[in-house]
């Protein structure tokens, strides 16, 4: 069984480098653009569902992908992207933000800590594994739940996983074993 994850097109917080979180941000032109482009790729790789946030620029992601390879989507609300508190709609260079994603406990007043997404992101992969056993799942999502799920697959350090970044539209692979 293989996962395919992928995060969301571009929004237009993203274009301007801002924290989305759970505040519910159209794609862009663009956005859409990389999905169109994303679904001839996907199209080759024998999905069987497509899971995705709720949130609407990973549903827009995901219906595109959906009409380009006639594959279900299914919406999991556990696929949302964490809720980054205070910091939903401030700039990524924010040294606050920043340094406040370092510390894994941290709510991020009034949003959700890393160890949350992270229970979450795990039980959802738990789930798949055993829910769509010998089928090939793609997640549409977000980055935070990216890097949560990279850390799932793979050993890494604080730093590492601080720093793992995907793009939009950007398509990562998983093998999974029951």
């Amino acid at each position: 069984m293989k996962l395919y994850v992928v995060r969301h097109g571009q929004t237009e917080w993203n274009s301007e480098n801002r924290v989305c979180g759970i505040t519910d941000v159209q794609l862009t032109e663009k956005g859409e653009e990389q999905a169109k482009e994303l679904s001839k790729i996907v199209h080759e790789k024998q999905i069987d569902i497509i899971l995705t946030s709720p949130l609407s620029r990973a549903v827009k992601t995901a219906e595109i992908l959906s009409r380009g390879t006639n594959i279900e989507f299914v919406i999991d609300g556990r696929l949302v992207e964490q809720n980054y508190g205070e910091f939903e709609g401030t700039s990524r260079d924010n040294e606050n933000f920043k340094e406040a994603k370092r510390h894994f406990s941290n709510k991020l007043s009034g949003g959700e800590s890393i160890l949350q997404i992270s229970q979450r992101i795990f039980n959802v992969l738990d789930e798949v594994k055993e829910r769509y056993l010998n089928q090939n799942v793609l997640i549409v999502t977000h980055g935070g739940v990216c890097r949560v799920i990279n850390a799932y697959f793979n050993e890494q350090t604080n730093d590492e996983f601080y720093h793992f970044h995907i793009g939009n539209c950007d398509l990562k692979e998983y093998h999974i074993y029951g």
